[in-house]
């Protein structure tokens, strides 16, 4: 009987131990009710209960944590109905307002949502709606800290997933689309025809221009040469006629130092002339006033012969 009696007592000490010791682990809380008042958290590590006095009300996730709301039907400004699937991403700030401000604070951030959607969508048109998302989101997200700022929720993000538009109306969207690329193809295409036809003709002109360029420097350079030509030419003849009156200055130096004068060269030229004239078919005609000259001449050629004679 004794030792039923220490079995038990030991059976009851484990149960007591076991209700009064709790463990939290991290990034968890839990809330604390003593006779059915909120007392205090449980913070995360050991922590003492009070048996049967003590109760643990809700334990709280204080990561951020994400719910999704369902796709929702919502009609735009101008009567178009469009279905917005969204997703929230919200956080626990303050356990004792999650708990005690509000039965279920997931359905009430999700039930805001969907109303605040609707509110937002209704004054937006189609297109609007389309490329509008963050618009959407920035709204629905202040509408959200609004409410959940007594919950003790904090909302994190506000994305929405998708905006589909009604079968129809998506279907002339991708015509509209398809049409458009067809049209910005064709675009540029003829963009590209007219660069290449300002390209080909840019190239045109630059290389008639580098042609005329290049005969204007051929023609150019022609002339150069034959100026250059003409001038050595020029200095040539210049040269020759040098040449023959430094010859000729030296033969009339050699003459006169010979001691030959005028009519000496002039018996000469005439005796010349006499030799030309005993040919049968020669005929010398003289101008009368080299008449004139003939008597000196006689008397020229009768010096010759008599110097001579004395030579001899």
């Amino acid at each position: 009987m004794a030792i039923v009696i220490v079995v038990l007592i030991l059976l009851l000490a484990v149960v007591f131990v076991g209700f009064s010791i709790k463990i939290v682990p991290q990034q968890k809380v839990g809330v604390v009710e003593r006779l059915g008042k909120y007392n205090r958290l449980l913070t995360p590590g050991v922590n003492i209960l009070v048996p049967f006095i003590d109760y643990v009300r809700v334990n709280h996730d204080l990561r951020i944590q994400q719910a999704h709301v369902p796709p929702q039907s919502v009609i735009t400004k101008d009567n178009v109905q469009v279905q917005i699937d969204t997703i929230i991403f919200y956080q626990v700030v303050a356990p004792e307002q999650a708990t005690y401000g509000i039965s279920d604070y997931v359905s009430g951030v999700s039930n805001i949502t969907t109303a605040t959607m609707r509110q937002i969508l209704g004054k937006m048109e189609l297109d609007e709606t389309l490329s509008g998302r963050e618009k959407i989101s920035i709204e629905i997200r202040l509408a959200l800290d609004e409410a959940t700022e007594k919950w003790g929720v904090r909302i994190e993000r506000v994305e929405v997933i998708d905006i589909k538009p009604p079968a129809d109306i998506q279907e002339a969207m991708d015509k509209q689309m398809k049409a458009e690329r067809s049209k910005r193809a064709i675009v540029l295409e003829a963009e590209a025809a007219k660069q290449d036809m300002i390209l080909r003709a840019e190239g045109d002109k630059q290389s008639k221009i580098l042609k005329a360029e290049g005969d204007k420097e051929a023609r150019i350079r022609e002339a150069e040469g034959l100026r250059q030509a003409q001038e050595l030419e020029a200095l040539g003849q210049a040269k020759a006629i040098q040449a023959v009156a430094e010859a000729e200055k030296t033969r009339v130096e050699l003459l006169a130092a010979a001691g030959l004068d005028e009519r000496v060269l002039a018996y000469q030229s005439f005796d010349a002339l006499t030799e030309i004239s005993k040919g049968p078919a020669n005929k010398v005609f003289l101008p009368s006033s080299a008449v004139e000259v003939l008597g000196s001449i006689g008397s020229i050629g009768e010096l010759f012969k008599t110097a001579a004679k004395e030579g001899k």
